[in-house]
């Protein structure tokens, strides 16, 4: 009998699609490797929901494909052969099986695909890239419609994608409900009516993943929630999430989407966003479901444009992006800020409610909702010269949507305004007016939200004040902020004075806030 030609097939931790065409055709001669390991969960620090539901999502995948036929190489982060880098593993198995080629899927971070590319240039037998057959667009597809423009404004490309993927478009081509953008209809605080939709979402058990990923040594933060653990490890659960997403929650969810509340982590969310960013789902039948939603009458074309936005707009922008201006975009740095992350990011323990509740929803959901990220946690940074790669990890790490190439765009870029205006036409920033319009976390907080200063002010309010008066000279002529540097023009001396000493002795000791 002789040797059986094998081609060795990787397949990343967010690479979870059983739906690719790989898999279309049982193969003897394609082996593919899931491979749990060391260089992946340490990168940065991750919360411990991230590890274990990439984990078991791998896990599930690699049992699905067994069962189907497909042979399989899986490595698990406790077994004695593992290497724990990609290189390691990856020598090792075409060197046993005696791979004749090496065959991987796009990776989505430019770290991966840099190693990955170095590797395959450096082995003896034919590698080859192939699609991930995930997004809309192609990676480079943003930056061709960008190349002469010096800023890259997202509505452009989304109205370009609306009418290339006709969604949402009349026979004219034209935007269904007579206008592109229904922003200004989603921005409603919620009090509690409609009251928050029954969580349905099954509940798994992975006590013993949790065990084997704490033998193996890998730090983490955050709880794990590992003996009731809410996200989906394949496909079919993504799969009757969405479902129930569209049917109970998306009606919901077009006016709510930027509240805040006390009262509920989750309020109508999608919490889609794991399952998108492995591919588990797939953007184009997340779309398609809410399109129809709409076209059903089950849902107003607010909510319909405002969730697809989100998707086929501002998650493919995003993605452009990252691809166009890696690596060096990672080091951006407007402001020059330099301030280490305060003890807080990593327990919630601030006197100041809005942030103390965003963090620790953080921590025990590993998840907190866009507005969440931009207006509380992201506001804060920016106002407080938080050093933005460090920011930047810390996202990464606790959310378990955060791939690099989705989070790291929307942090420097629309968070913390590093990048100086690419992506955000203005700073992300407010005082404590927005977040007690948008929510209750102002409600019952040590902090009073009218004052200015003195020891019991916001401090959004003077970081608020501190932060245009700092950032004159980088920020005055931007036409969006006339009315601000208008009312700084108005104040006296000695409020001036008074805000940005408040701030000073604030940002001097952010622990202790």
């Amino acid at each position: 009998m002789g040797t059986r030609l094998t081609t060795l097939r990787l397949l990343l931790g967010d690479q979870l699609n059983p739906e690719h065409s790989w898999f279309k055709h049982v193969d003897s001669e394609h082996l593919y490797t899931l491979i749990e390991m060391r260089q992946e969960t340490d990168y940065v620090l991750h919360h411990a929901q991230k590890i274990i539901s990439i984990f078991s999502g791998m896990r599930a995948l690699a049992q699905r494909l067994e069962v189907e036929g497909h042979r399989v190489h899986y490595l698990r982060i406790g077994d004695p052969e593992n290497t724990q880098t990609i290189e390691g593993n990856l020598k090792a198995l075409i060197a046993k099986h005696r791979c004749i080629k090496f065959e991987y899927q796009q990776p989505d971070e430019w770290r991966l695909d840099a190693q990955l590319s170095s590797f395959c240039h450096a082995l003896s037998i034919p590698s080859e890239m192939v699609s991930s057959e995930h997004f809309f667009t192609e990676r480079l597809e943003t930056a061709e419609l960008f190349k002469t423009q010096k800023q890259w404004l997202m509505e452009r490309f989304y109205r370009q994608m609306r009418v290339k993927h006709r969604v949402l478009i009349d026979a004219s081509k034209k935007p269904e409900g007579g206008q592109w953008n229904f922003d200004h209809e989603n921005r409603k605080r919620w009090s509690g009516t409609p009251p928050e939709p029954v969580d349905h979402t099954r509940r798994h058990d992975h006590s013993s993943l949790w065990a084997e990923i704490q033998a193996a040594g890998v730090s983490s933060f955050g709880e794990p929630q590992c003996n009731t653990f809410r996200w989906p490890v394949n496909r079919e659960e993504a799969l009757d999430d969405l479902e129930r997403f569209i049917s109970d929650v998306l009606p919901y969810f077009g006016e709510f989407q930027d509240a805040m509340s006390t009262q509920s982590w989750r309020m109508f969310h999608s919490l889609l966003s794991f399952a998108l960013n492995v591919k588990m789902l797939s953007p184009q039948e997340v779309v398609a479901k809410a399109e129809t939603a709409w076209r059903q009458q089950r849902i107003s074309i607010a909510t319909a444009e405002g969730f697809i936005r989100q998707i086929l707009g501002w998650r493919e922008y995003i993605r452009g992006v990252y691809w166009f201006r890696m690596p060096d975009y990672q080091d951006s740095n407007h402001f020059a800020h330099d301030t280490p992350l305060p003890t807080w990011f990593w327990t919630g323990k601030t006197k100041m409610q809005c942030v103390s509740k965003a963090v620790g929803q953080s921590l025990d959901h590993a998840y907190a909702h866009h507005i969440q990220r931009l207006m509380i946690t992201g506001n804060f940074a920016l106002l407080a010269g938080i050093d933005p790669s460090a920011l930047h990890r810390w996202y990464l790490g606790i959310y378990i949507d955060a791939f690099e190439w989705v989070e790291l765009p929307n942090t420097i870029g629309m968070s913390q305004f590093a990048d100086a205006g690419l992506l955000a036409t203005k700073p992300y920033v407010s005082s404590a007016a927005y977040i007690d319009r948008m929510g209750d976390y102002c409600k019952g907080c040590y902090y009073d939200k009218k004052l200015r200063v003195g020891e019991r002010a916001c401090p959004f309010n003077a970081l608020y004040w501190d932060f245009f008066i700092r950032n004159a000279s980088a920020l005055s002529g931007n036409h969006r902020l006339g009315m601000v540097y208008r009312q700084i023009e108005k104040m006296d001396t000695e409020s001036k004075t008074s805000l940005q000493s408040r701030a000073f002795t604030i940002r001097n000791d952010l622990d202790q806030i």
